[in-house]
């Protein structure tokens, strides 16, 4: 394909994405109530400080709704997207790819949803003193905890993104092997960049991304090319 047909490509798998999100964000939009109070259960009281803004935050959470809906289609574009990258007999795994991601999408939002968010916004409140109250906005809540969400979503995308890497030969598994020291280094200024400044935090955080590193390793070696035998060459 020539650069302009990759545009091409790129404009038509954006343009399905964008139609499928519209659709799911419709639909997202008739179930925003029960979503907001589900990202909104850590705190007893919310407040709006604008008079558009409550309905401006049931537009936000029916975005949310929406993407997490579409996930698998967007996945799909995606990987529609790359897959001209790949050889005939590679292009195979394009569909247990959007099953994979989709599956580890949602596990990357339930997992910030049950343990980030929580972790995070009893560190944040904490700073409630007698004199000092929180006057919680609802728009400010809702998108922290929905980059929480959609972050971690993606960063569980490791192995499928390391597994198609080394497909297109840009790693290997022993330079995965080899680095594997500043992966882990990498990995705890990840886990404190996303929780509260506390060890025990920080190491909640980082073994679910260590675990996604080892998965993304053993990916790579099931991507690695397999040599032929020399009688068959």
């Amino acid at each position: 394909m020539t650069f302009l047909d990759h545009l091409e490509e790129l404009r038509k798998r954006i343009f399905y994405s964008l139609i499928a999100l519209g659709v799911t964000a419709v639909v997202g939009f008739f179930f925003s109530p029960r979503v907001l109070n589900l990202l909104t259960r850590l705190v007893p009281n919310l407040v709006f400080l604008a008079p558009a803004e409550a309905f401006v935050v049931q537009l936000k959470v029916a975005l949310v709704t929406g993407i997490f809906l579409a996930a698998p289609v967007l996945f799909y574009q995606f990987w529609r997207f790359v897959r001209p990258a790949l050889r005939k007999h590679e292009a195979k795994y394009l569909a247990v790819a959007v099953v994979v991601s989709s599956v580890l999408f949602v596990v990357g939002v339930a997992f910030a949803y049950l343990v980030v968010v929580p972790i995070a916004m009893k560190f944040l409140l904490s700073f409630e003193t007698p004199k000092l109250h929180a006057m919680l906005s609802i728009s400010e809540f809702v998108g922290t905890v929905g980059a929480f969400l959609l972050a971690c979503g993606v960063v569980f995308q490791l192995p499928v993104i390391m597994f198609f890497m080394t497909k297109l030969g840009v790693v290997t598994p022993k330079l995965l092997m080899k680095n594997q020291r500043i992966a882990i280094v990498l990995i705890f200024i990840v886990a404190a960049i996303l929780s509260p400044p506390d060890v025990f935090s920080q190491i909640l955080m980082a073994i679910p991304l260590f675990v996604l590193f080892e998965l993304g390793v053993l990916a790579s070696y099931l991507a690695k090319p397999r040599r032929k035998p020399a009688a068959l060459r």
